[in-house]
Formats: structure tokens, sequence, C-alpha cells
């Protein structure tokens, strides 16, 4: 059953392939070489073997995040493996260089604590924003975030106040 609702969110974002429509060569650069890349990484063969198929594929998803930004202390309650792998020098803790969040419990005011905190470098992945749209878009339209990519199972939120504000839909 998983692998049909894969199939139908695929077709339905299928026009949003690869970076298709976006205008921004750093947000293109990201979605074809971090979130879409199809190549093999040094690390997939050990990471996640018995893990299921959307667990592997977040996980390999946290994991070319964090290789890609190189942060030195990531905040999550998961995925430490995945993400540890793609950065040997980060340590988990309470920062907000990358931050995990999942909608399960209060979500609302950890993120308005992280909003307290977050800086033009800080990365948020938002996981399961499916479970709860309106919360999506109102972090969407919140006038501190600028970038966000909606995955269908995860978002990514950048907050750099230089660029302008984007929502993307992408085909993940």
């Amino acid at each position: 059953m998983d692998w049909l609702r894969y199939l139908f969110v695929w077709l339905s974002r299928f026009n949003h392939c690869r970076g298709f429509g976006i205008q921004s060569p750093s947000d293109y650069w990201f979605v074809r070489y971090v979130v879409n890349e199809h190549w093999p990484y040094y690390q997939y063969e050990i990471l996640g073997k018995n893990d299921d198929w959307l667990t592997r594929k977040l996980g390999r998803l946290y994991f070319r995040l964090a290789n890609w930004r190189q942060p030195t202390i990531i905040e999550s309650d998961g995925y430490q493996e995945y993400m540890q792998a793609g950065c040997k020098r980060a340590m988990f803790g309470e920062s907000l260089e990358m931050v995990r969040l999942t909608l399960e419990g209060d979500y609302r005011r950890r993120l308005s604590s992280i909003y307290n905190k977050v800086s033009d470098d800080s990365v948020l992945i938002v996981e399961g924003i499916g479970h709860d749209t309106n919360f999506w878009r109102e972090l969407t339209e919140d006038k501190r975030v600028r970038v966000t990519f909606d995955l269908y199972y995860c978002g990514i939120v950048l907050f750099d106040k230089k660029r302008h504000k984007q929502n993307y839909i992408i085909n993940f």
C-alpha cells in the first residue's frame, strides 16, 4: 500500500522534478545536488540496512543535508546515524544550525522557541508536514522564514534574510 501512495505522490508532483521551474541558481543547485541527488554516496552501503523505505529515504536526505551544511551541532531526536555520517565533526545537542522538528507533542511551542534562536545559516527540517497542512502553510507565510521546500514527507526551511521569500514544491 505504501508503494501505491508513493507512486501517486510522485505522479502528482511530476512537473516539479529535479528543479524544473526554479529560477534561483542556488535553489536549483540545492534541489538538484542535495535534495534529489541520485548518485550513491560513500556511506549508503552501511547506513539503514534494516530500515523501511521511507526511513531510509529521509535518512539519506538528512545525510546529504548534513554533508552540504557541515553543522558543528545538530539538534535531532532521530536519524543521528545518518547525520553523523554526513558530517563527522557534528555533535548532537542544543543548537540551531540544523534542527529536526517532528509534528508530535507540543510542536508549536517548540517552534516558537526555535524562532527566537535562529540565524541566517539555520536549517529547519519539519517532518510530517502532511499531518498538519495548516501548520505548514503558517510556517511558509511567517515573515522570519525565507525559503521553504515542500518535499511531501518533510519540509526544509531556510532563514537567510538576504534571500527573497520563496516556497517550492519538490518531487522528492
